[in-house]
């Protein structure tokens, strides 16, 4: 027997920033958008732990206890008194180290994946708790739709969205280190007063409403001039979307993909083809958004 289950990718609406907590994290005021990007993680009983991964960049991803599948396969485990014998495979669809939490993403799935092969008929609640020990995105991902997340990004308010957004995404050359960003983040902002986050009412009524011009003039990344520093080159291409018609660009998360908001569909695939011949970007994607979260496919 197996199990399968099907988890998206996300994209910050908004990504407000606070300073370095004591224990080095910052707190955050996150809106998550679920889009239509996925990952499928599979889990197969197996004589021992194991992951295997396929589909674009799997190389880079990691392939020991370190993965965040493999981690929450460990930690559901635990707290029931299991041996994690289990296969893991995940079919990579997210781009990877992208800012589109691709391995939450799988720490997510493989966790719900587990939870219905060995019957634990864990809670939702207990389910998130053992997210939040994960990472700081990796409940959204098993939530999905639109949600905000403050503390660390862990603790989330589920969000009202009136409509479908279209987006275009925008794939870098090379990743980014989200602890890298935040280390930029900090290094920019040393010395000056850095405001609590707080989610902006303005984004929050252009979400519930569905209205993409009012969400355009709304979405914002405290971690964008981070990003930037570390890769001055994704300005190019938020130039290049810019000029394509996008109602607005930003860097997703920590980066380094470059996320556009679209009127709708058919002018995200004007976008993406612009896009596509900027040269500024090594592939690009367009998927609409809220989706749900982590959904188990069959078993």
């Amino acid at each position: 027997m197996s199990v399968t289950v099907r988890v998206p990718a996300k994209v910050n609406v908004q990504l407000a920033v606070g300073a370095a907590r004591p224990d080095g994290f910052h707190d955050l005021a996150n809106v998550f958008l679920a889009v239509g990007l996925h990952d499928e993680v599979t889990v197969t009983p197996a004589e021992e732990l194991r992951v295997t991964c396929e589909g674009p960049d799997a190389a880079q991803v990691p392939l020991d206890r370190t993965n965040l599948a493999a981690r929450a396969a460990i930690a559901l485990a635990e707290r029931h008194g299991l041996d994690p014998a289990v296969h893991v495979h995940i079919a990579k669809d997210i781009p990877v180290a992208g800012g589109m939490a691709g391995g939450s993403a799988d720490g997510a799935g493989a966790l719900l994946a587990c939870d219905a092969l060995w019957g634990t008929g864990s809670s939702r609640a207990e389910l998130l708790d053992i997210c939040a020990e994960l990472g700081s995105d990796v409940p959204f991902s098993l939530v999905g739709g639109a949600a905000l997340g403050t503390g660390r990004g862990e603790k989330l308010r589920r969000l009202d969205v009136g409509g479908t957004f279209s987006w275009v995404f925008a794939m870098a050359e090379r990743g980014l280190s989200t602890p890298a960003v935040f280390r930029e983040f900090d290094r920019l902002t040393e010395g000056l007063d850095v405001p609590a986050p707080v989610a902006s009412e303005q984004l929050l009524d252009a979400l519930a409403e569905g209205d993409p011009d009012l969400l355009a003039a709304a979405v914002s990344n405290d971690l964008q001039p981070a990003a930037l520093s570390l890769f001055p080159a994704l300005a190019d291409t938020l130039a290049a979307g810019s000029a394509a018609g996008a109602l607005a660009g930003l860097v997703s998360g920590s980066g380094p993909t470059t996320a556009f908001l679209a009127r709708d569909a058919g002018s995200a695939a004007g976008i993406a083809d612009a896009l596509r011949a900027s040269g500024t970007c090594r592939t690009v994607r367009t998927a609409s958004g809220p989706v749900p979260g982590a959904t188990v496919l069959g078993a």
